[in-house]
């Protein structure tokens, strides 16, 4: 019997620095048919510990998946020290991801993503924008605390091309005149530029720091949007990965096992 705890090392292939703390690994990986758009990994590294990572884009045929990942602990400062060549471990995917195909084929999709929360929804804005025809339009609003915390900035400026996509900054931008295409204010500010004409053909999802996600979501309810068509991916401390340690737990939800996406009609009860 296989051990669903057991990882396997796996070769790092390119390290891309985006911003001072977050970079971007591209790893070999060979269960990328068992991937989802928004699931998540567990990335080990021997004697310092563990941590869940979004998966952010994934290539079956060279195969290969991405992380980015935020240095703010101490796995995370360890892999930072790592190049190319060098091996981490990893196990997974877990989680139940994005429901694509159940919900948002042919529809309206809404993006919205604050800071490092573009992770867990770019691979699927990338395949909707390498394939329009999977959904009715698609619009994106991406948001970040300032000019120097973008990320992603090739991918924005691809899925430009086809999508109406809004990236705003919170501070002000400097001197007052914000960059080429660049907005300013909170993500909610911007709602109004979104086609909302047809409600019943549109699908929003929303990730990012729980209180964004939960104004957000408030925001969307009250512009007439049935809850029942916002989604909500939340980032937990997930320890076991596969509901045996209880540490994502709020109250009898498995974060790790029933999530990290749910319906907001569930996951406003989430919020903390």
């Amino acid at each position: 019997m296989d051990n669903i705890l057991e990882p396997k090392p796996y070769k790092i292939l390119i390290v891309k620095k985006l911003t001072a703390i977050e970079w971007l690994f591209r790893v070999e990986f060979d269960e990328i048919e068992k991937i989802n758009y928004g699931q998540f990994i567990q990335i080990s590294i021997p004697k310092i510990g563990e941590a869940p990572i979004s998966i952010t884009e994934f290539n079956a045929e060279e195969g290969w998946i991405e992380f980015l990942i935020r240095k703010v602990g101490l796995v995370t400062n360890v892999l930072f020290e790592l190049k190319p060549g060098d091996e981490i471990f990893m196990r997974g995917p877990y989680g139940n991801g994005f429901p694509f195909d159940e919900n948002y084929r042919n529809k309206n999709l809404i993006v919205v993503a604050g800071g490092s929360g573009c992770g867990p929804v770019r691979s699927m804005i990338n395949a909707v924008n390498n394939n329009f025809e999977s959904v009715k339009n698609m619009e994106v609003i991406l948001g970040f605390k300032n000019e120097e915390c973008i990320l992603f900035e090739d991918d924005i400026s691809s899925w430009e091309k086809k999508s109406n996509i809004i990236t705003t900054v919170d501070e002000m931008c400097k001197d007052g005149n914000c960059s080429l295409g660049l907005s300013s204010g909170l993500v909610t500010e911007h709602f109004s530029k979104l086609d909302l004409s047809d409600l019943s053909n549109v699908e929003i999802v929303i990730v990012g720091p729980p209180k964004m996600m939960e104004f957000s979501a408030k925001e969307f309810v009250k512009m007439g949007v049935p809850e029942e068509q916002i989604w909500l991916s939340f980032e937990r401390k997930m320890s076991c990965a596969v509901g045996k340690c209880g540490h994502c737990r709020v109250d009898e939800t498995y974060v790790c096992l029933d999530g990290p996406v749910f319906n907001y009609t569930k996951g406003k009860y989430l919020i903390d």
